[in-house]
């Protein structure tokens, strides 16, 4: 079982960190604004304003943030500003015994998608695929909200993970399998394989969500996912959306799952609201969850925080 990070509540302290790449001062101070009216004390890293082009500011500039929330014993949760580019660029120069050590909620999605991994499988922290800091502001929809502090500011066990109403989860491939979450962000988990930080797919069920990327993109970094035996490995295989994906040669991103994802035989949903969409539904990284595609269900089987 990995470790649950403590729980977040009212009035604790949260650490906002810039890992990939920047954002504008303007919509970073308004979204720091929205938790702070939320009752959330905000401590801010050296490096959330600066600006380097694709990145923020050096791999050891962006861990050294990191490393600083993770050693405050006020910061109860650290959410990054965004993904975007860049991320892995600092996982060398992260101390994954001293991440052990002081475990603290950590949340994102796109590029961070890498991190929530890597801290996973070094650091055997849970973490947590979910909202960034781009996602406080009002226009959020209240289910992202709701799933955010369900995963990290409740003790439910165990916790059925659905979508919004009107939007179903859909079993492809019948299966009942229990195992860890891996995954998230295609593009981004797909750069750890051949590295040390190469993503564990063995036993685990492997969830997959992915963005403005053609059809034939996605197609690619399935087919290398398969050569590299992690479909071979996992127990079983939750796709979420492929917000504003194109088609390609006239295919979609459905036709994909149908064509390629369903013939593997690996127990199957799809349609999860997750990660780029519109939804977020919060799926925690490292937590052991049930994955049944013939009631159609995915259950969290564990708590993914500690009461301490």
């Amino acid at each position: 079982m990995a470790i649950r990070p403590p729980i977040l509540r009212a009035g604790d302290t949260v650490g906002i960190v810039t890992l990939g790449s920047p954002r504008d001062a303007e919509t970073i101070n308004a979204r720091i604004q929205f938790l702070e009216n939320m009752g959330f004390r905000v401590v801010v890293g050296e490096y959330v304003y600066s600006s380097m082009g694709y990145v923020a500011a050096t791999p050891q500039q962006r861990a050294a943030d990191l490393m600083r929330m993770f050693e405050n014993p006020e910061v109860r949760a650290i959410i990054p500003v965004r993904g975007g580019s860049g991320v892995a660029d600092i996982l060398e120069y992260l101390n994954y015994t001293i991440i052990n050590q002081n475990p603290k909620i950590l949340t994102g999605y796109s590029d961070i998608t890498v991190l929530l991994n890597v801290l996973y499988i070094l650091a055997d922290l849970i973490t947590f695929h979910s909202l960034l800091l781009l996602d406080f502001r009002p226009s959020t929809p209240a289910y992202n909200f709701d799933q955010f502090f369900a995963a990290t500011s409740t003790l439910i066990v165990p916790r059925q993970l659905n979508n919004p109403p009107g939007i179903p989860l859909l079993s492809r491939v019948p299966g009942n399998v229990t195992g860890e979450i891996v995954g998230g962000n295609l593009t981004s988990f797909m750069d750890t394989l051949g590295t040390p930080f190469e993503i564990d797919t063995r036993g685990k069920i492997l969830f997959i969500e992915e963005t403005h990327e053609a059809a034939s993109r996605v197609y690619r970094f399935i087919t290398h996912l398969i050569r590299a035996g992690k479909i071979d490995d996992c127990a079983g295989i939750i796709m979420g959306e492929c917000s504003n994906c194109e088609l390609a040669y006239g295919k979609s991103y459905e036709d994909l799952i149908t064509e390629v994802m369903v013939p593997l035989g690996k127990p199957l949903m799809t349609n999860l609201t997750s990660g780029h969409g519109y939804y977020k539904m919060a799926i925690p990284i490292g937590a052991v969850a049930n994955l049944n595609t013939y009631d159609n269900t995915l259950t969290v089987l564990e708590t993914t925080v500690s009461p301490v």
